[in-house]
């Protein structure tokens, strides 16, 4: 019994950040643990189940965009994880501001179920899309009702989108050089967001 608790804990550990050899030499941390530890949201929204990360907004209304946000800010960073959504709207803010009540204005690497996946949108900003990652590329890429892989990376001005391992978007951009991570549940029809394996390589950026 105590060795099958042992491995049951050790699999639930490993889905927050699976690093293989490469990605431990090369700087890679899970970012996210079973208690969200520095991290902060509506409790009423998410939890971790099985190392799965989980937002819902099932039989909770909510009226505007809320989000599980960093505690701290990253600037210069590779993240990978891997998402999955049931039906609607999310997105992994980046280099964003946080403000009250659980929401955040920043860039967003955007996800959705029909619609924006591998694109780079302005949240709370006047941008909207700035670059449309999903016309002709997401919509090849994305996989409806599985696991999708996301590698986002933030080096100096050089923004990049992947979706399952090909390139979707592409931006310069120096609005803000760094600010906090976070996971979007979007307002309107009840909705689910999964992700899992989430790591994190910060960069050191030479003038």
């Amino acid at each position: 019994m105590k060795c099958a608790t042992l491995l049951l804990l050790a699999a639930a550990t490993a889905a927050f950040g699976q690093l293989d050899k490469a990605e431990k030499k090369d700087g890679f941390k899970p970012i996210l643990n079973k208690s969200l530890k520095g991290w902060k949201g509506d409790n009423r929204l998410w939890k971790v189940d099985k190392g799965v990360v989980i937002g819902s907004t099932d039989g909770v209304k909510i009226t505007k965009n809320t989000f599980l946000i960093s505690e701290r800010e990253y600037g210069n960073f590779v993240l990978r994880t891997q998402f999955k959504l049931r039906n609607h709207n999310s997105g992994i803010q980046f280099r964003s501001t946080e403000l009250a009540e659980f929401v955040v204005a920043g860039l967003q690497a955007d996800i959705a179920f029909d619609n924006w996946t591998g694109s780079i949108y302005d949240e709370k900003g006047k941008r909207g899309v700035i670059v449309n990652g999903w016309k002709g590329k997401g919509e090849k890429l994305y996989k409806k009702d599985e696991w999708n892989d996301m590698e986002l990376s933030a080096i100096g001005e050089n923004i990049q989108i992947k979706i399952n391992g090909t390139v979707t978007s592409e931006l310069k951009d120096t609005s803000k050089a760094s600010g906090v991570l976070a996971f979007q549940l979007h307002a309107g029809p009840d909705m689910k967001a999964e992700f899992r394996n989430i790591r994190l390589k910060e960069v050191k950026v030479t003038k």
